[in-house]
């Protein structure tokens, strides 16, 4: 194997960033959507909006962890860069396939919740199709 050097964790810094960009936009966009839904519910107590809040605190929960396991693998690859700026080079390449770990592990909770995005749309879909039919 090669060994380990500074650049190699830094590669990792712009798509950690990215990911995390992506991750607080959809953060955002559920908390703008869940402002609605619980107006929309409170206006009219319908079990489908209830529904889709319930659906929405599933998602901001998997997004929570989609956020703290890329947080954590950022802070793995800060990490493994200390250790192998103080020459402490076999615990660095612990701490760095640590951090690409959980960056798989971030990204898993990515497409679970991406499964069930997909499948909240269909729902909409099948909602739309069913007043269109009557």
């Amino acid at each position: 194997m090669e060994e380990l050097t500074l650049t190699t964790p830094a590669l990792l810094f712009s798509a950690i960033s990215l990911i995390m960009l992506a991750y607080t936009n959809r953060f955002l966009a559920y908390a703008a959507i869940i402002r609605n839904l619980s107006d929309q519910y409170l206006k009219h107590q319908d079990a489908a909006v209830l529904r889709q809040i319930k659906n929405l605190k599933l998602r901001i929960r998997l997004t929570r962890y989609m956020q703290i396991a890329g947080i954590s693998s950022l802070l793995f690859c800060v990490i493994t860069m200390f250790l192998i700026y103080i020459d402490y080079h076999i615990v660095a390449v612990w701490a760095f396939g640590l951090g690409l770990l959980l960056l798989i592990l971030s990204l898993l909770f990515l497409i679970w919740e991406i499964q069930i995005s997909a499948k909240a749309l269909q729902h909409h879909l099948g909602d739309i199709e069913n007043h269109l039919n009557k």
